[in-house]
């Protein structure tokens, strides 16, 4: 018997367009952002790029794949819960990963806001997108907002890390100038 999910994803369809061209366009961003530290007086190596600049564009893009998986037309809640469930997973192990890379890079101190941005709220928000996953199909309204407010924040995550790096090359810029 085939499940009756249409008008359950039907409802975020354009909540996920929005959330998903804006990832997307987001990306683009983070490109800018990386041909400013490119053209900076400072120098970055690949250690501080894996560690603050790589995690951003894989938020955008992780925001951009749960934007698709939930637009497909599924047969079945257990076929998106699946392919929301590995993203989640996927992404809190990418998390640890980004930690580790944090901690083992010296070219930059990372202050307190660094690790909530870039190394506490990713974990969460992919933690929360694989256990919401698990419940979606017995409990679908609350796991389907679960998954948008962990999208969304997946998004400002990225929008604040771009954005930080953006400033703090700014400022270093102006006091090499100085």
């Amino acid at each position: 018997m085939q499940e009756a999910i249409a008008p359950q994803l039907a409802d975020w369809e354009s909540f996920y367009v929005i959330v998903g061209s804006s990832a997307a366009a987001l990306t683009g961003l983070q490109f800018v952002v990386m041909a400013l530290i490119a053209d900076s007086n400072r120098r970055s190596t690949m250690r501080e790029v894996s560690a603050f600049g790589t995690p951003t564009v894989v938020h955008f893009c992780a925001a951009l794949l749960v934007a698709a998986i939930l637009s497909a037309p599924w047969h079945s809640l257990r076929s998106a819960g699946l392919g929301i469930g590995i993203c989640g997973v996927v992404g809190v192990i990418y998390s640890l990963l980004i930690i580790r890379r944090a901690r083992r890079q010296s070219g930059y101190q990372p202050v307190l806001e660094d690790w909530i941005w870039h190394t506490a709220l990713p974990p969460v928000a992919y933690g929360a997108m694989a256990v919401a996953a698990i419940l979606l199909r017995r409990r679908p309204e609350q796991s389907l907002f679960v998954i948008g407010a962990a999208t969304v924040l997946l998004t400002f995550i990225g929008i604040h890390n771009a954005w930080d790096t953006v400033t703090f090359i700014a400022v270093e810029q102006a006091k090499n100038k100085s």
